[in-house]
C-alpha cells in the first residue's frame, strides 16, 4: 500500500483554509457592499409544488465562517441558503441565526440538514432534539427545508420510524417543507422517494462529470412529474484536478450546465469570499451554456477530478469492503474544498482507522468508474484521523 509523506500531508492540510471549495474564475469585482442592480436580475424557479420561487444561485453556507460574505450573497439578491447540524459543529448555524436575526423572514429562505441513527433505541428523541438544536441556533421558529441528510442507501428512504418523525416536524411546523440529501444510488433512492408520498424536495448532487446522467435526468423528471423539487450540490465535481489544486475547475461553466437542466431549481455552491462569490454572480447573470463552455467541459469529460461517482463497484472488489465512496468524499473534503476538519469528521463517523489498509500487499480495487487510484488515495486522507483536530481549518 502507498503510503504517503507525513509532513506533506499536514502541510496540504494546513493551507487548506485558505482555499474555497468554488474555484477561482476570471473577475475580481468586490461584492462586499454591492446593492441588487435592477439591471442585473437572477433568474428564479419553482421548487416542486412546495411554492417557493427562488434565484437558480443559492449560497451553500457549508464552510462559510465570515457573515460579511452571507451579507454579500443576500444583498446580491440570493434569498436561499443552505446548511446543516454538523457543519463547524454548529457554528454554521450560529452564524447564521447571527445574521438573519432582524431580517424580514419573507425575505429569505433556510435550508439544514440533520443525519441519523435508527439502530439507536433513542433515535425518535434524538432526531427531534437534533432539530429543536438547529432551531435554537438559527434563532428561528421552523426551516424552510429540513433533510433527512446523507441517506446511503434505498430501504431508508420509506423507513417507518424515519417517516414518523419527518411528518411530525412538518406537522408541529418546525419544518415548512421535508426532503432528503443524497450522494449514491440516486435514481432508485428519488423512486423510493416518490412512493413515500412525503418527501418535497431532494439535494442531490449533480454535475457533469456522472456517469449516469441519463438514468438520473429520467428519474428527476419523474419526481417533478410527482410534485418533487431538486436542488443541486457537488455542482464543481470537486473543484480542482489534483490534490495541490494546481488545476481548477472552471466552475461558471459548472454552474450554466446545471442550469440548462429545468428540472434542477437551484445550485448550492459553497463560497467563502468575496471575489469567489462574484465569480457565481458572474456566471447566474448569463446563465446560458455556451459553445466555449460546453467545448471546455466536453474537454474535461475524460479528466481524472475529485468526484467519485459513487457507484459502488470499489466496495465490492476491496477484500475489506471498505465504505470506499465515503472515504473519496473525505478526499474531496480536504483536498478539493480545502476542508479538513470535515474530512476528519467524516472518516471518524465511519470509524476508519488512519492504518485502514494495514495488511493489504496489493490493493484489490483494480477498476474505478472515476480512474481513482484508490489505494493511493486512501492512503493520502486516511492519516488525518491521527491529526489533533487544533490543527485542522
Amino acid at each position: 500500500m502507498k503510503s504517503i509523506n507525513r509532513r506533506k500531508f499536514l502541510s496540504i492540510s494546513a493551507i487548506a483554509g485558505a482555499s474555497a471549495v468554488v474555484p477561482q474564475m476570471i473577475g475580481n469585482k468586490s461584492a462586499m457592499a454591492a446593492p441588487i442592480d435592477d439591471k442585473k436580475k437572477i433568474a428564479t424557479r419553482m421548487l416542486g409544488k412546495t411554492g417557493m420561487e427562488i434565484p437558480i444561485l443559492s449560497m451553500g453556507v457549508m464552510r462559510a465562517d465570515n457573515p460579511a460574505v452571507v451579507r454579500a450573497a443576500y444583498n446580491s439578491g440570493l434569498t436561499h441558503f443552505d446548511t446543516a447540524h454538523g457543519y463547524q459543529n454548529g457554528k454554521n448555524e450560529e452564524m447564521l441565526g447571527v445574521f438573519f436575526k432582524d431580517k424580514d423572514r419573507s425575505t429569505f429562505t433556510i435550508a439544514t440538514k440533520g443525519k441519523f441513527n435508527l439502530r439507536s433505541d433513542n433515535f425518535e428523541q434524538e432526531y427531534e432534539d437534533l432539530l429543536n438544536t438547529s432551531l435554537r441556533r438559527l434563532q428561528m421558529d421552523y426551516v424552510d427545508i429540513f433533510y433527512a441528510h446523507a441517506i446511503g442507501d434505498t430501504e431508508t428512504i420509506n423507513n417507518p420510524r424515519l417517516i414518523k418523525m419527518l411528518k411530525k416536524f412538518k406537522d408541529e411546523g418546525k419544518a415548512k417543507h421535508i426532503g432528503f440529501s443524497t450522494h449514491a444510488h440516486k435514481p432508485a433512492q428519488i423512486d423510493e422517494a416518490i412512493a413515500a408520498g412525503i418527501y418535497e424536495v431532494c439535494l442531490v448532487s449533480y454535475n457533469f462529470k456522472l456517469n449516469i446522467l441519463p438514468e438520473l435526468d429520467a428519474a428527476i423528471q419523474r419526481g417533478v412529474d410527482a410534485g418533487m423539487g431538486f436542488v443541486a450540490m457537488k455542482s464543481m465535481a470537486g473543484g480542482v484536478a489534483d490534490a495541490e489544486a494546481k488545476s481548477k475547475v472552471n466552475g461558471a461553466a459548472c454552474l450554466r450546465w446545471v442550469w440548462q437542466n429545468k428540472n434542477i431549481t437551484t445550485a448550492i455552491p459553497g463560497f467563502t469570499s468575496f471575489d469567489l462569490l462574484d465569480n457565481c454572480l458572474e456566471a447566474a447573470y448569463s446563465p446560458n451554456l455556451g459553445e466555449l463552455d460546453a467545448k471546455y467541459l466536453a474537454g474535461l469529460k475524460e479528466t481524472e477530478l475529485l468526484f467519485c461517482q459513487n457507484c459502488g463497484d470499489c466496495v465490492k472488489q476491496c477484500s475489506k469492503h471498505l465504505p470506499v465512496p465515503d472515504i473519496m468524499r473525505a478526499y474531496m473534503y480536504n483536498y478539493g474544498y480545502k476542508y479538513p476538519s470535515l474530512s476528519q469528521d467524516t472518516l471518524i463517523e465511519l470509524a476508519i482507522a488512519s492504518n485502514a489498509c494495514s495488511g493489504c500487499e496489493k490493493c484489490t480495487v483494480t477498476h474505478c468508474s472515476s480512474g481513482f487510484n484508490v489505494a493511493g488515495k486512501i492512503a493520502a486522507i486516511t492519516p488525518i484521523v491521527d491529526v489533533p483536530s487544533c490543527f485542522l481549518a
